[in-house]
């Protein structure tokens, strides 16, 4: 039986929150309104770290503001983002890591609260094909509406995902021998309490305490 290693991205696998990053790269490049949009993604990032975000009220404000561009436009931004923010806070450690799950033959998936478009071609970087991740709903020209589909891959809402996902493959978490769950945060403790290998990765202080109770191991992938 092969194993199953799940990732969380934002302070996981890389250093930064991609979905705030983003925001700040739209202000600094001046497409959007800074004072205010700097504002509301600080307040949403702030509530996020303390676990009371709601998470279909943020995405529908990320969402939104993706929803003001055509697409092209868009991609060509992220192709910047890509190059000045991402790119750069790609660390060895971390791409070690999932490069080591997928010598080991183990399905290698990326579970995100991010939204897509955002984190599709992060995901690529590590060279993980699988990615789950909230969903903006999509025009057939590509275009972003601003409003999301379905539930958010936040909370249990990542294990309900999950659960869905694996079904597709005409798969369930029981089938893996070993299933590894890395992420930094408390938010992500319903997932992590249901596979037999979780990972507090670079956890947050919220996260670091529960896993020590709970006998977790801890992984620093960024400092010692």
């Amino acid at each position: 039986m092969r194993n199953i290693a799940i990732f969380d991205l934002d302070h996981t696998l890389i250093p930064l929150d991609s979905d705030n990053e983003w925001g700040t790269f739209l202000c600094r490049i001046g497409v959007v309104d800074k004072i205010e949009f700097s504002r509301r993604n600080q307040m949403f990032y702030s509530q996020y770290q303390a676990g009371t975000l709601d998470p279909v009220e943020y995405l529908e404000f990320a969402l939104g503001t993706l929803a003001q561009f055509p697409r092209a436009q868009l991609d060509t931004y992220h192709a910047q983002f890509m190059d000045e923010i991402i790119r750069p806070a790609l660390l060895t450690p971390a791409l070690d890591l999932v490069q080591r799950h997928r010598d080991q033959g183990d399905l290698v998936l990326i579970i995100t609260a991010t939204n897509r478009f955002v984190t599709e071609p992060i995901a690529r970087e590590f060279a993980v094909d699988h990615l789950i991740a909230s969903e903006p709903e999509t025009l057939p020209d590509g275009r972003l509406t601003g409003k999301l589909l379905g539930v958010p891959t936040y909370g249990i809402g990542k294990v309900l995902h999950l659960h869905e996902w694996l079904a597709q493959q005409q798969l369930a978490l029981n089938d893996f021998a070993q299933s590894f769950f890395y992420s930094d945060s408390q938010n992500d403790i319903p997932l992590l309490s249901i596979v037999s290998n979780p990972v507090a990765t670079n956890p947050n202080a919220l996260l670091s305490t529960h896993a020590e109770k709970q006998g977790w191991p801890t992984l620093h992938l960024f400092k010692q």
